[in-house]
């Protein structure tokens, strides 16, 4: 019989996948494929529903074989377990691409949207520009460090220009051998916080050329950086039917205890993308309001 469903254990080099009928029974059963036969292997096959996990490429391989006509879906990998049959087969590859078939066919199962690559574009930009500012943090703070072991104490929270012109201005009372460690620090700090703008600027540029960031720019609160992270990460946001669906993606609902008919709502859960809960603008007494409404406006 045809093969209607099709799970995939994700890899960097070896692959696992196993494919089953309308009645669920296995019709391909690969638990080792090689990363240059998978496109291959998948192309043979009649268009079908490809699922995986949303892990590392699963972007890169949803587009390739979106382009051989299959629909694939991506499925957050804390979805899948519930279904891995540890009891019986243990944990392996291809009892992960079992139990991510299992997990495509449920009828209430929430999925993943397959990014773009120019939600790639923006998300690389801003993953790199994440790294540099906590390498920035990690200089000034080395700095701080530093200067503290010759008793000098400078105050927290204070920005790296400040600290460059306020380490330059004590440098030569400072021993030679620590001058020259200072201003390779200094070098290496001022250099990170080019990146930094450089990064910055890239962001803004790809910004200018999208509509979905630009009508989100519109609403009080959203800047480049959110507008672009926003995008970058939920695209237009169609697969989601609500704003308070939105929230809970962000992690910004309470955790719920109810039992019996009582309603116990605990903190909130901060279980999404830390990068995008930006507290100045989703705060707790909104979580409820029409903010995330306006936030899906742009779909």
């Amino acid at each position: 019989m045809a093969i209607v469903t099709v799970g995939i254990g994700l890899a960097k080099n070896v692959f696992a996948v196993h494919g089953i009928n309308e009645f669920s029974k296995p019709q391909l059963v690969e638990p080792s494929v090689s990363r240059a036969k998978l496109p291959k292997l998948i192309s043979q096959l009649p268009p079908c529903t490809i699922a995986m996990e949303a892990c590392s490429g699963a972007h890169y391989w949803a587009r390739q074989f979106q382009a051989m006509g299959h629909t694939v879906k991506l499925i957050a990998p804390k979805f899948v377990s519930p279904y891995r049959m540890g009891g019986k087969c243990g944990k392996n590859d291809a009892a992960d691409a079992a139990a991510i078939c299992e997990a495509a066919t449920r009828p209430q199962m929430r999925f993943v949207a397959v990014k773009t690559i120019d939600q790639m574009s923006m998300l690389f930009n801003h993953r790199a520009r994440q790294g540099q500012v906590q390498m920035k943090v990690a200089l000034i703070n080395r700095i701080r460090g530093l200067l503290h072991e010759m008793g000098i104490i400078y105050p927290k929270g204070a920005s790296a220009a400040k600290l460059t012109a306020y380490v330059n201005s004590i440098l030569e009372e400072l021993p030679a051998p620590m001058q020259i460690t200072f201003s390779h620090l200094l070098t290496q700090l001022q250099s990170v916080c080019e990146q930094i703008d450089f990064f910055a600027e890239q962001i803004a540029f790809l910004a200018k050329d999208n509509i979905q960031t630009q009508q989100l720019m519109k609403l009080p609160g959203i800047g480049v950086l959110t507008a672009t992270a926003l995008v970058a990460t939920i695209g237009n946001g169609s697969q989601f039917t609500c704003g308070r669906q939105l929230a809970a993606f962000l992690g910004l609902v309470p955790r719920q205890n109810s039992s019996g008919g009582k309603a116990r709502l605990g903190r909130i859960t901060k279980g999404g993308d830390n990068y995008l809960t930006f507290p100045s603008f989703f705060t707790c007494n909104q979580r409820e309001s029409s903010c995330y409404q306006h936030l899906l406006s742009f779909c």
